[in-house]
């Protein structure tokens, strides 16, 4: 029987791990990466020999950063923080990526299984009520790889999947039982926007099936006694100017094809980056009547569940 934590949960890793399974999918994964197909861009490079596919990344992961973070959704930080590790590279490549330094510039170093291992347990060790894998579809091999290595030297915090949308359903469905909690992005729900600024212009209808297949795992978000996330699914939706992102569309289809209980950030923190100056309108920050205007959608929309600390906190920036 799998210990649980102080607070009574028990991450449902460590029972794949009892029995072989988790073992058994870090070995399959790692053949998606033969002829790479682990996200839908399906480069079909071989990664095992280090070759380079949109991602560009081969056979390690790059690991840019690692540290307790508190600037995440409430239900992840609490008082110890969410312990985010952020991959380098990515399969998407927006545009006007936040993280454009980390996404398009590489800025990072290759880590092996057995340091990934050691990052997660340090992170624990930090007091963090979670490992927050940021950017994670183009490494899933390393995380599966290095997973059981962590889980040894005592690991027992739950996992959050941290992602852009953009995933494979074949990958994902490797992950069930790893991950506990999924933090996916939905982006766009225009093909030919999400074309324009991440050449995917099947983003939508991906990103749509990745969520219904994660809430299938495990479903609506649960809380423990402090509020703190166990298990489940919190979406993030990054608020566009001129109504880029498609937010009504976008809670539309989480009301009435996932869930109406689903939790939901509407980040109001756009600013112009990396080549969005050159985008109009990407090249300004959104206002904040856009941003009210986007909560009453989710509202309208039947969406209740929105986190509420980072509402506030970026509308005085508007």
């Amino acid at each position: 029987m799998a210990p649980k934590d102080k607070t009574g949960f028990c991450p449902s890793y460590l029972d794949l791990h009892e029995r072989g399974i988790l073992e058994e999918r870090a070995a399959e994964a790692g053949e998606f990466m033969k002829s790479c197909r682990l996200c839908p861009r399906e480069c079909r490079v071989n990664r095992l020999e280090d070759e380079r596919g949109f991602c560009r990344t081969g056979r390690n992961s790059v690991v840019s950063s690692y540290s307790p973070h508190f600037g995440e959704e409430d239900p992840l930080v609490g008082s110890g923080g969410s312990g985010t590790i952020f991959f380098t590279h990515c399969n998407l490549l927006c545009l006007f990526c936040q993280n454009y330094e980390i996404s398009h510039l590489g800025e990072g170093r290759e880590l092996s299984p057995d340091r990934l291992a050691g990052v997660m347990l340090h992170l624990q060790e930090q007091g963090c009520h979670n490992i927050n894998f940021v950017s994670p579809s183009h490494v899933v091999p390393q995380i599966l790889a290095a997973l059981p290595l962590a889980i040894e030297g005592g690991l027992k915090v739950p996992l959050v999947y941290n992602t852009g949308g953009y995933d494979s359903l074949e990958t994902l469905r490797l992950l069930e039982g790893v991950f506990d909690l999924y933090m996916p992005d939905l982006k766009f729900m225009d093909g030919e926007v999400s074309q324009h600024y991440c050449r995917a212009k099947d983003y939508p209808e991906r990103a749509r099936a990745a969520i219904r297949e994660m809430h299938r795992q495990v479903g609506d978000l649960v809380l423990d006694a402090r509020s703190i996330a166990e298990r489940g699914v919190l979406v993030r939706h990054l608020v566009l100017p001129g109504g880029l992102a498609g937010t009504r569309e976008a809670m539309r289809f989480l009301a009435r094809e996932v869930s109406p209980d689903t939790y939901v950030n509407v980040m109001a923190q756009y600013h112009p980056c990396g080549d969005a100056m050159e985008h109009p309108p990407l090249n300004r920050r959104i206002t904040g009547k856009e941003y009210e205007e986007a909560l009453n959608i989710a509202r309208e929309e039947s969406i209740h569940r929105l986190d509420q600390r980072r509402g506030i906190r970026m509308i005085r920036f508007l």
